[in-house]
């Protein structure tokens, strides 16, 4: 059968990445709303009270505006996430601001949070609101707000009715200052705050989980305060991770010059291990999601392995095409039924250990930057 990407990533790799990626949201829009396949039981997964029927999901980044988040549950994704949505509309930063790196598989943004605003979104969420599937709502700050913890509490109170969880959102390297964030007083005044908002919206419309995304650059013993603060403020979950601003001496591509967080196969092995750090420290008291490099059933599982409970993906469908989901799910369950293992569960963190100890290739010292 011929793969009806194959037929179109020619086109869309002519024009810029940003082009490419707007045509490929309108594509989607005229597209009649599709039916989510059936997933082999073994792929459910339940993690921060909800049940997912498969635990592959699209990253935030995708769907900046919450343009098609159906349109994402009917290509088989298990769960979708909008944003990253800012209180007011932004531009972000000047183009070109998408570059692919088509011999790494990777590929470099430095966006700034451009997205049309909180009412914007909340309009689309608004008129699907009867839809099914779970959609969750990446939260951020606006570049030239003075206080950053009231644009994700704004976040949180208007998305609050209609989000199936939240993404706190501290770590995308394209808006100045915002992975201060990350560091131990301002993510705990941050979380505090906002983890205050839910909780006062829950009275209303139920409780939504919360989770933080959080970089791969982070030194070890920021991971530890990052973490700590965390699970003392009754985080509901972690992402592990957003784009690395380090460039591996294993990219080849000229392209490595450009400025913002790189993403794709070159991440890989950096968020693997962090994922795997990450999951060492919580010690199974919260789920984690592992997001990076994922390009195939291999790499997805490996994160489980790592310890991730759910997994996203973006990049790698700028390479692979929406075709990729599917073949994720079915190596997972090929995986799953060959080792006699009866789900996700079964899998998570049985490698973390070992990811932990591995040297991540191409980048200086034994960790991530600054671990030393």
């Amino acid at each position: 059968m011929i793969d009806p990407f194959a037929l179109v990533r020619p086109l869309l790799h002519a024009v810029d990445a940003e082009t490419a990626h707007g045509l490929t949201i309108r594509g989607l829009r005229a597209l009649p709303p599709g039916r989510a396949p059936q997933d082999d039981p073994r792929l459910a997964v339940d993690a921060f009270g909800l049940h997912f029927p498969n635990p592959v999901g699209i990253a935030a980044g995708f769907d900046k505006n919450a343009e098609v988040p159906d349109a994402m549950l009917g290509l088989g994704f298990g769960f979708a996430e909008i944003g990253t949505v800012t209180p007011r509309p932004q531009a972000g930063n000047p183009r070109p601001r998408i570059f692919r790196l088509p011999e790494d598989g990777g590929v470099i943004n430095r966006l700034g949070f451009n997205n049309e605003g909180h009412a914007a979104a909340l309009a689309r969420l608004e008129a699907r609101r009867s839809s099914p599937g779970i959609v969750g709502v990446n939260i951020g700050a606006n570049k030239d707000t003075e206080d950053r913890a009231a644009d994700y509490v704004e976040g949180v109170r208007r998305f609050a009715h209609l989000a199936s969880y939240f993404t706190v959102n501290v770590s995308s390297p394209n808006t100045p200052g915002l992975r201060d964030l990350q560091h131990e007083s301002a993510l705990d005044d941050l979380l505090a705050r906002t983890i205050e908002a839910r909780d006062v919206a829950a009275e209303r419309h139920g409780r939504r989980p919360v989770l933080l995304k959080i970089a791969p650059d982070l030194a070890l013993v920021d991971l530890d305060s990052a973490v700590g603060v965390a699970l003392r403020r009754g985080i509901d979950g972690i992402i592990v991770s957003n784009t690395t601003i380090s460039r591996p001496t294993t990219v080849v591509s000229p392209v490595k010059a450009e400025t913002g967080g790189l993403s794709g196969r070159p991440l890989f092995p950096l968020s693997t291990r962090m994922l795997a750090e990450t999951y060492l420290r919580v010690d199974k008291r919260v789920p984690l999601v592992g997001v990076g490099g994922i390009d195939g059933p291999e790499t997805a599982f490996a994160k489980f392995e790592a310890g991730a409970a759910l997994i996203q993906l973006y990049s790698s469908l700028v390479y692979e095409g929406p075709g990729l989901v599917g073949r994720i799910k079915r190596g997972l369950v090929e995986r799953l039924a060959r080792e006699n293992l009866p789900g996700i569960a079964a899998v998570t963190g049985r490698a973390a250990a070992e990811w932990a100890r591995r040297p991540v290739e191409g980048l200086p010292g034994d960790g991530p930057p600054g671990a030393a």
